[in-house]
C-alpha cells in the first residue's frame, strides 16, 4: 500500500501537502469578524504547531479580517512560512462579492495584502478570475496577468499564481511570467481538470483544490460517508487523502475555525486507502460523469 509523499517544491520553499484555509475565519458569508476572535487565532497557531506551512488567505474574506488574524497569530512569521494571497474581487457593503480586475485594482489589493498581513513583500499572489464561481470561462486574461506581473518587477510579489483559470489562459499567463501554482474547483468527484492536474505535475506546478466536498450529490456523500466509516474516518478526511493519492503536486488548504475539525483534517495524510478503496472512490467519480 503506497503513502504518497507530504512535500512538496513550491514557491522556493519544501512546504507540507497538507495545508490551511483561512477564508473560515471570517464570519458568516466571509465577511465581517469571526464569532469569537481568540478562537481563530488559536486556530491559527495550532496548524502552524502542527506543521502547516503553508496557508492561504486573501485581504477580501472579511474583508481584511483574515489578514489582521494572522498577523495578530503568527507575526513575526517562521522563516519556512509560506503564505498565498490572492487579488480579483472586492466586498460590498451588503457582503457581495465584486470584481477588481483593473490594473489599478490588482495593486491596491496587493497593497492591502501587504498592509493587513504586515509584509513587506507577498510570497505568492493568485490572480482570481471572476466568472462562475464553480468554473472557469475562456477569455484572455493578459491585462490582469500583466499587472501583476509588474508588480512582482517592483519586488511587491514573489510568485505568481492563477485561480479559477483554463489551461489556455495558463499558457497564455506564462508567456507574461512564471506560474508557480494553479488554484481550481476540483475533488473526488468533480473531475473536470483531471488532465491539466496531469500536466501541470509534469511542469512542476502546484495544483491546489477548492472545495473538496463540493458538487457531491446526496447519493455519492451517502457512499462516500459509508466508505469513511469503513476505515473509522471522516468523509472530509478521505476526500483529502484521495486528493493526496491523486497527483504528488496537489497542495491542499482545508479550512476550518474549529480546532477539532483542524485535528481531524491533519490527519488525513497518515490515512491509507487500499487499492479496493480506491476502486470504490474513483467510480464515485464515474457515476459524477455519467449522471
Amino acid at each position: 500500500m503506497n503513502h504518497p509523499a507530504t512535500t512538496y517544491a513550491f514557491a522556493g520553499s519544501r512546504v507540507n501537502r497538507m495545508g490551511y484555509g483561512a477564508m473560515q475565519l471570517a464570519g458568516p458569508g466571509v465577511f465581517g469578524p469571526p464569532k469569537d476572535h481568540q478562537a481563530a487565532l488559536t486556530v491559527l497557531r495550532e496548524a502552524v504547531a502542527a506543521g502547516v506551512n503553508h496557508i492561504d488567505t486573501s485581504d477580501f474574506y472579511g474583508p481584511h479580517v483574515t489578514n489582521r488574524l494572522i498577523r495578530e497569530a503568527l507575526h513575526p512569521y517562521r522563516d519556512e512560512l509560506v503564505i498565498v494571497t490572492k487579488v480579483g474581487a472586492i466586498r460590498g457593503g451588503d457582503g457581495s462579492w465584486l470584481p477588481a480586475q483593473a490594473p489599478a485594482d490588482i495593486a491596491r489589493g496587493v497593497h492591502d495584502n501587504l498592509e493587513n498581513l504586515g509584509l513587506d513583500v507577498l510570497d505568492v499572489v493568485n490572480m482570481r478570475i471572476m466568472g462562475d464561481v464553480h468554473a472557469p470561462k475562456e477569455g484572455s486574461i493578459a491585462r490582469q496577468v500583466e499587472a501583476l506581473a509588474e508588480l512582482q518587477h517592483k519586488g511587491l510579489v514573489r510568485h505568481v499564481g492563477l485561480s479559477n483559470v483554463t489551461a489556455a489562459q495558463i499558457a497564455e499567463a506564462q508567456r507574461i511570467t512564471g506560474i508557480v501554482c494553479v488554484q481550481n474547483h476540483y475533488n473526488l468527484v468533480h473531475r473536470a481538470d483531471d488532465a491539466l492536474v496531469n500536466a501541470l505535475a509534469t511542469q512542476g506546478i502546484a495544483y491546489v483544490p477548492f472545495f473538496p466536498l463540493g458538487g457531491f450529490t446526496p447519493i455519492q456523500s451517502t457512499a462516500l460517508s459509508d466508505i469513511a466509516a469503513s476505515l473509522g474516518a471522516t468523509p472530509m478526511q478521505v476526500a483529502l487523502a484521495w486528493l493526496l493519492h491523486r497527483a504528488p503536486n496537489i497542495l491542499l488548504i482545508p479550512g476550518t475555525s474549529s480546532v477539532a475539525h483542524l485535528r481531524e483534517n491533519m490527519k488525513a495524510p497518515d490515512l491509507a486507502l487500499p487499492q479496493g478503496v480506491l476502486e470504490r472512490l474513483d467510480a464515485l467519480a464515474m457515476e459524477s460523469a455519467s449522471a
